[in-house]
């Protein structure tokens, strides 16, 4: 999860008008799925470690708690640098800043797979999150710029698209990877197909012009509208919580004693996570504050069940699967709302929110590592349902302006915005 949306004009490209009719009424589906592939690649580079923590511990000669700083620090460097560097890179084309970025990821997740040195593999992942903020910047602005403006909205679902798989499914199949051939590997294998991805970007997707130096967007007042402030608070403390855990979440099983099984319990966790995109998707509309309490709610009974249960295996599977049912659907629901609450200013509470997200994630990490180190891996329950408490009173509270039962969806001139507004929920662009 990176860095605000891409301002410039989110105008499609041109059709070409020897075949006007039919091409307005086509997505470039193939370009498409590369951006959805860039997507899923910076997603998963994010929160590969969480899986692989105890392997990457040893090799690197650190405690557990040092190593998952990996995953904190690629979330300083978006957060740090994802703002000043778009705004530096505005002018740039679109295909170069795009592919640029991508080859960061390349050489990051390189260095990572083969160093043998904390400090270095620390500024490897510090790269990593330059390159995610520089991606997460144009994207979404990507997506819907290479679309006819009745089909936006599905355009950004397909990038997007990336996001839940990454957080679902990528981060299982990387961690049953690092098991099966180490850790290493799994870094390697994300190389090799950014390698693969920059030739398909190359080929397949449409360049555009930059940005506009005057449309940055304007943060500071947009905190004045009501309901971002509580969106964006319930963001920041619903991802710290989730991250303290996840983070750590190979080191928290291992010291249950089922270190062997980390890759399956969070294959549980993504499939959970997938039917609760399918679910949120579907109701958004009509109950977005009932989702998000319903979320957190579960995720607290998740936590309660790690925390009071977890000498039952299978208790261990159900709260997994509770885990994922509860937040799979949170990234959707928290852009969806700030973006609602935004309303004109949209972009600049996007903005923040993903740069809140980055600094939870952050936090989270630090936050993990300090409770590992003084109260063991068995605290990391306690202080996730400790946290969702304000989470679920806040969603009560902004009832009016936030978290509204309904999404105030307009009429637009091609049917409803429904559409064009749900069709990024997939994603934090904030994220996934």
């Amino acid at each position: 999860m990176s860095t605000a949306p891409d301002t410039a004009s989110a105008a499609p490209a041109a059709p070409d008008p020897t075949n006007a009719g039919e091409d307005q009424q086509k997505l470039p589906l193939f370009a498409l799925l590369a951006l959805a592939t860039a997507v899923f690649i910076t997603s998963l580079t994010e929160t590969l470690p969480a899986g692989l923590l105890p392997a990457m511990s040893g090799n690197l000669r650190v405690s557990e708690s040092a190593t998952g700083q990996t995953v904190t620090v690629y979330a300083i460097g978006t957060a740090l640098t994802a703002i000043p560097l778009t705004a530096a890179t505005a002018g740039w084309r679109r295909k170069k800043l795009l592919l640029t970025a991508m080859g960061g990821f390349a050489l990051a997740n390189t260095v990572t797979a083969v160093s043998s040195v904390y400090e270095l593999t620390m500024v490897a992942r510090f790269v990593a999150g330059v390159a995610a903020g520089l991606a997460w910047a144009l994207l979404a602005g990507y997506a819907r710029r290479m679309a006819p403006v009745h089909l936006q909205g599905k355009a950004m679902a397909v990038a997007m698209a990336g996001i839940p798989v990454a957080l679902s499914l990528g981060v299982p199949a990387g961690t049953f990877l690092g098991d099966w051939l180490g850790w290493r590997v799994a870094f390697l294998s994300m190389t090799a197909l950014t390698v693969v991805l920059l030739v398909w970007i190359f080929a397949a997707v449409p360049d555009f012009p930059g940005q506009e130096r005057g449309a940055r967007p304007k943060l500071l007042p947009t905190l004045k509208i009501p309901g971002v402030s509580p969106v964006l608070f319930v963001t920041l403390v619903f991802v710290l919580a989730h991250t303290i855990l996840y983070a750590y979440i190979a080191t928290y099983l291992e010291d249950l004693g089922l270190g062997g099984s980390t890759g399956l319990i969070l294959l549980v966790f993504g499939a959970a996570s997938l039917a609760s995109i399918w679910i949120v998707g579907a109701q958004i509309n009509r109950r977005l504050r009932g989702l998000t309490v319903g979320g957190a709610l579960l995720v607290a009974v998740a936590s309660l069940v790690l925390a009071v249960l977890s000498d039952t295996t299978a208790l261990v599977y159900v709260a997994a699967v509770l885990w994922g049912l509860g937040w799979g659907g949170v990234p959707t629901l928290l852009q969806t709302a700030v973006g609602d609450a935004g309303g004109a200013s949209a972009d600049a509470a996007q903005a923040m929110l993903v740069t809140l997200w980055n600094v939870a994630m952050a936090g989270g990490g630090i936050v993990g590592g300090i409770l590992l180190d003084t109260l063991g891996s068995e605290s990391f329950p306690w202080a996730v349902l400790l946290l969702l408490l304000p989470v679920i009173a806040v969603v009560l509270y902004a009832r009016r302006a936030g978290f509204p039962a309904r999404r105030p969806v307009a009429e637009s001139s091609s049917g409803t915005e429904s559409e064009t507004a749900s069709g990024a929920e997939g994603a934090p662009v904030a994220a996934a």
